[in-house]
Order: C-alpha cells, then sequence, then structure tokens
C-alpha cells in the first residue's frame, strides 16, 4: 500500500540473555517480521543494572539485565519501548536512570518512566517511513506508591520513577456485608491518623466516602455484588489523556500503552475498567492501544476503527525454572500483530503471526530455562494459537480469518463504532 505505515507489535519482553547468536530458523523468521515493518515494538519489561547502580527493592520477584540486552532488542528489529511495567523500579530510581541512559544512548523511542513525572508521562517522538510516531506510556500497578515519578516541591526533591495511572482496589460487597464491616471497623476504632500509618508515604485513603469505607489498606464498597473491583484516578488518567491528546493534534500517530496486573481470576478475561481506559486513549487521539500484564494471549477489539490489544502476552519469557508458576501452555504461545496504516492514519489491515516462545520442541520440557527465543509456529501449533486468537477477538467485534498459518484482521466496526 503505498505510503502506509507497517508497525509490528510483540507481547512483553522479560529478557536477561543475550540471544542473538542463536540460529535457529523460526527464531530468524521472527527476526525478519521485524525487520520488514516500519516499527516494531515491544515492552521491554526489566531494569538495568547501569553506571548508577541500584538495589534489589523485592524478593523472589526480582529482575534486572545488563545493558546488553538492549543491543540484543535493538538487532532483533525493535525500534520502540514501553518502559512502565511492574519491574521499572526493582533497582529504585537508580535502575530508572541507569535504563533511561542505556536506551538514550541506542535511540530507542521509549517513553513511561522519568526523571520526576513531568518526563514520565510526556509523550516520546520520532519519525518512521515519513510519519511522525508518538508512543505514552504508563502503569497500573499495583505497586508502592514510591515507584512513580513525582515532582519536585518546595524542601522535597523529584523522584525518578514510573508514570502512573493511578488504580485503587476495591472491594465490592453487599449491603449486609458493609454494614457489618462499618461496625467492625468502629470496634477496632480506626480514626484518619490510624489510616495515615497504614497508608504510607502517601496520604492514605478517606475514613468513610460515600458507600465507601477503609479497613487498614483495604477499601470496601457497598454494592449489588461480591467481587474485585478497581477505581481509577481521574486525575491520573487525565493527565495521560492530554498527553495523548497534545500528540494528536501535533499531526503524531500515537501508541497508547498501558502495564497493570490488576488481572481477572481467568486470565484470558479483560477486566471492564481496561476497556474503559482504552477507549478513553481512542477518544483522546491514540491510533491504537497495546496492554500487558496478563501473561497470556486476550482479545483484540477494533474500536472506532482503531485496534485495542488488551493483552500480547509474551514475546521474550527469561524466568528460571525453579518454583516458577508460568508453566501452562498458553503462557509461552502468542501472535506478533502487523498493523498497516494509510496515508490518513487509518488501519487498513491486521496480519497476525503466531509465535511459540522455545518452539514447540520446548513445550513438553519442564526446563523453561530452554525457552529463549520466540520462534515462529507452524502446522497444528500456529492453527491452534490463532483459533484461539479469532474466537476471544470475534467476541469483541474482530472479524479475522486465518489462512497457510497467519491471522487476516478485518475491521468491521467494532463496540462504539
Amino acid at each position: 500500500m503505498k505510503n502506509s505505515l507497517k508497525i509490528a507489535v510483540t507481547g512483553q519482553s522479560l529478557i536477561k540473555h543475550d540471544i542473538r547468536q542463536i540460529d535457529k530458523p523460526g527464531f530468524q523468521e521472527v527476526c525478519s517480521l521485524l525487520h520488514k515493518a516500519d516499527l516494531a515494538f515491544t515492552n521491554f519489561e526489566s531494569t538495568i543494572l547501569g553506571s548508577h547502580g541500584g538495589w534489589p527493592l523485592k524478593g523472589s520477584f526480582f529482575g534486572c539485565s545488563q545493558p546488553v540486552v538492549l543491543d540484543t532488542l535493538q538487532a532483533l528489529g525493535f525500534q520502540a519501548l514501553s518502559l512502565s511495567n511492574n519491574h521499572a523500579f526493582d533497582l529504585g530510581p537508580a535502575g530508572v536512570l541507569s535504563t533511561l541512559e542505556e536506551v538514550d544512548r541506542r535511540g530507542f523511542l521509549h517513553a513511561g518512566i522519568g526523571r520526576n513525572q513531568t518526563a514520565a508521562v510526556r509523550p516520546a517522538r520520532s519519525t518512521f517511513a515519513g510519519r511522525k510516531v508518538a508512543l505514552v506510556a504508563m502503569d497500573g500497578g499495583p505497586g508502592p506508591d514510591f515507584m512513580y515519578a513525582a515532582d519536585g516541591a518546595f524542601g522535597r526533591p523529584e523522584r525518578p520513577g514510573i508514570n502512573r495511572l493511578k488504580i485503587t482496589k476495591v472491594i465490592d460487597v453487599d449491603a449486609d456485608t458493609f454494614e457489618q464491616l462499618r461496625v467492625l471497623r468502629d470496634k477496632i476504632g480506626y480514626t484518619a491518623a490510624d489510616l495515615g500509618n497504614d497508608s504510607q508515604p502517601d496520604d492514605a485513603p478517606p475514613v468513610d466516602a460515600d458507600g465507601e469505607l477503609c479497613i487498614a489498606r483495604a477499601i470496601f464498597r457497598r454494592a449489588g455484588r461480591v467481587g474485585k473491583n478497581v477505581k481509577v484516578d481521574e486525575d491520573s488518567l487525565s493527565h495521560n489523556l492530554a498527553a495523548i491528546t497534545s500528540a494528536a493534534e501535533d499531526g503524531c500517530l500515537v501508541i497508547a500503552y498501558l502495564h497493570h496486573h490488576h488481572w481477572e481470576s481467568v486470565w484470558a478475561d479483560v477486566p471492564a475498567w481496561v476497556g474503559d481506559v482504552a477507549r478513553q486513549c481512542i477518544d483522546a487521539g491514540a491510533a491504537m492501544f497495546v496492554s500487558h500484564g496478563a501473561p497470556v494471549l486476550q482479545p483484540i477489539e477494533i474500536y472506532r476503527g482503531k485496534p485495542i490489544f488488551y493483552s500480547l502476552g509474551n514475546f521474550i519469557f527469561h524466568v528460571r525454572s525453579e518454583k516458577s508458576p508460568w508453566r501452562a501452555r498458553e503462557v509461552w504461545e502468542s501472535v506478533v500483530p502487523v498493523c498497516t496504516f494509510g496515508e490518513d492514519g487509518a488501519l487498513a489491515e491486521i496480519r497476525a503471526h503466531p509465535i511459540v516462545i522455545g518452539g514447540a520442541e520446548t513445550l513438553e520440557d519442564n526446563d523453561l530455562e530452554k525457552r529463549l527465543t520466540p520462534e515462529r509456529a507452524y502446522g497444528e501449533d500456529a492453527e491452534r494459537i490463532l483459533r484461539r486468537f479469532c474466537d476471544v477477538s470475534t467476541m469483541s467485534g474482530a472479524s479475522m480469518s486465518v489462512s497457510n498459518g497467519t491471522g487476516h484482521l478485518v475491521v468491521s466496526g467494532g463496540t462504539g463504532s
């Protein structure tokens, strides 16, 4: 297509090893696919141990990487990275500064972390195939308040960190349970000071809001159902939407990115609030929305002619075998969608290419550390991955056909079109 822009997006890249020398045909085919795109984008699911040092701020799920992995991602064909995720602060502010230093040194388009909040929310901009592209990347946690970037104030220095979409976990309960909890809270004697101590370092939640109450750090809401829910902070969301609008009004094709771990009990299900955020990002001017967190494929939705990738699972997933919870087949299978945008910025088509991390021969092997590279899936594996993706996506308004081991997604209006 004349003057088109092809953007390849992948699952998240939790990369710890230099895999450039691995010469497996399926891996080389994936690299070729990324290189043929005008822009290839992934989430760098780590932090760099570099010149600024740092200290581990997590236990068993801590992770950091050497700068060489960025050379690896670049050699694979990536030019754009989201840096906003639950591992970006694993070495604290020092790791954030080292990561910024190393991605800048290599010329990546990147967004999602910064020396302060103003820098972290700022759209990253560059030009690919003669087209202006911008990236706004945010993280919804859950995570401690101190991992998120903050601007300086009088007597308080700025804090390097992650661009936040502030989300609060809420437990919905029925009216009877709510009243029982209110009695319990009053017997315990929680006051604003108690809640402040429980919620350090940031401000405490309200002792009692309309239809809500807080015990320790748990917020309970009176509702007609019992279950988990979240509240999205409107100020936090509005800052990110303003960044998207600013870049779109400047003529950029904007990629909006969100990382979060507020998953449903069934990982493949999309939380309703994520759909609300995604559609608001599109309404604000984003040309596409990409999300990671849940380590499995979730649906694609077509909204107002724009793609919403709720989760593309994993692309590179370097984890240790010992006591790993990540053994389900779905964790190691994904697709690489290549989105073609026309000269007017409208989505023309999406082709989805199935992959298996480590190749099909490793799926029955319990040694997860052998699963180093994403490889093109073929035959029954390709058919299974694409059919699963097709089935869940059809429910979200995207119609996909499968032919010769590739999915072809046809824009059919979708929800809200």
